[in-house]
């Protein structure tokens, strides 16, 4: 079923059918579809702003010819890559964008780390500052603002807490966050597309501080059309559900497979479904390491939960295919049939008798939950 399409016009309810703005289709401007002429005449003003940020920035989709499976399209150039201080401590990638993880990290036989209190305490502290840089660019979320605009925000974030940001130049990752709109999965790389009102997006933020790593991402609503769709409110909502129950299980003892059960029924409760593809994972002094936390049901994840263990779980919860289909950058994954997706996602440290939200949002942090709109 295609994902339904809202007019353009400020504040119509109205549906629409195959009226698009004419400047938008030149310009390769997605989702610009208006009910009548008349709407389109009356919100004309507001409207060619957008043309005007598209043709002074001499913007263009690099893959003209891949076959999207949604609205969504890159807009390049890329702005150029961020440069670090030298001051600041980076990750071996940071120089030639190869990751070196330790030989057999990947073998059945390999020892999920037990942290020990001084490590503890460092992904405490990475923890922290992550969720700073986050919150700083969830703040600045709204229509009008590329994701490079938002990377710029991140990038600066971290220099001032003397923190590197981990996925710059991660096996040639270019940015240094993803941002993730509307049915991209995860990995969406920050460009020249503006956010529009009505948009979903996922920040996902890393940094490398002390020799550890932290990682956080969430799901938000773009401007006011956005938090009276149905289907976006469902998809962001139940991912937030999942993530939350999936919490509500940990401590040792539990079977890492198990978390995925929980994830997928919350999923198919509100009629969703769950990636398969991508998964949580072990994290402290390595950026990915084991154990893999799966988010579907009857999957076999290997290995027990264990105190002092840290890592991530993080689904990605869909509206409908759970398959995934990535464009030629090798790094933006979307949905299957083009319909839309959140994900939420916290680091965790195990302690004796449960879990420690290390990444958790603070009273101010931007964002949180949304009732369903009514008739949705």
């Amino acid at each position: 079923m295609p994902m339904e399409r809202s007019c353009s016009g400020s504040n119509c309810p109205n549906p629409v059918g195959s009226l698009q703005c004419p400047t938008c289709l030149k310009l390769n401007i997605e989702g610009s579809y208006f009910c009548s002429q008349d709407c389109f005449k009356a919100n004309w003003a507001e409207h060619k702003t957008i043309h005007q940020v598209v043709q002074s920035s001499g913007t263009f989709n690099p893959f003209p010819t891949f076959n999207f499976t949604g609205p969504l399209r890159p807009v390049y150039p890329l702005s150029s890559r961020r440069t670090i201080p030298k001051s600041i401590s980076a990750p071996e990638w940071s120089e030639d964008g190869t990751p070196k993880y330790p030989p057999g990290m990947r073998s059945r036989n390999w020892r999920i780390t037990i942290l020990d209190a001084q490590a503890q305490d460092k992904m405490r502290t990475v923890c922290r500052l992550t969720r700073e840089v986050l919150d700083l660019a969830a703040a600045a979320v709204r229509p009008g603002i590329t994701t490079d605009e938002l990377d710029q925000i991140v990038h600066q974030a971290a220099i001032e807490r003397n923190a590197y940001p981990s996925p710059l130049n991660y096996n040639h990752f270019p940015k240094s966050f993803c941002t993730s709109v509307n049915e991209v999965i995860c990995h969406g790389i920050p460009d020249q597309r503006v956010l529009l009102d009505g948009d979903i997006i996922n920040l996902d933020v890393s940094l490398y501080y002390d020799g550890h790593h932290g990682d956080v991402n969430e799901t938000y609503y773009v401007g006011d059309r956005a938090i009276t769709d149905p289907d976006s409110v469902r998809v962001v909502e139940a991912a937030r559900v999942c993530l939350d129950e999936a919490i509500k299980m940990v401590k040792p003892g539990v079977l890492f497979r198990e978390f995925g059960n929980i994830i997928e029924k919350k999923a198919k409760d509100r009629g969703c479904n769950v990636v398969r593809t991508y998964c949580g994972h072990g994290i402290n002094h390595l950026f990915h390491c084991p154990p893999d936390v799966l988010h579907y049901a009857r999957n076999k994840g290997v290995g027990v939960v264990k105190s002092g263990m840290a890592f991530t779980i993080e689904p990605m919860v869909t509206l409908g295919s759970h398959k995934d289909v990535t464009w030629p950058d090798r790094w933006t994954a979307t949905t299957a049939d083009g319909r839309r997706t959140a994900q939420f996602e916290h680091t965790l440290l195990v302690t004796d008798d449960g879990v420690e939200v290390l990444t958790a949002k603070k009273a101010d942090s931007p964002g949180g939950p949304v009732s369903m709109p009514h008739g949705g």
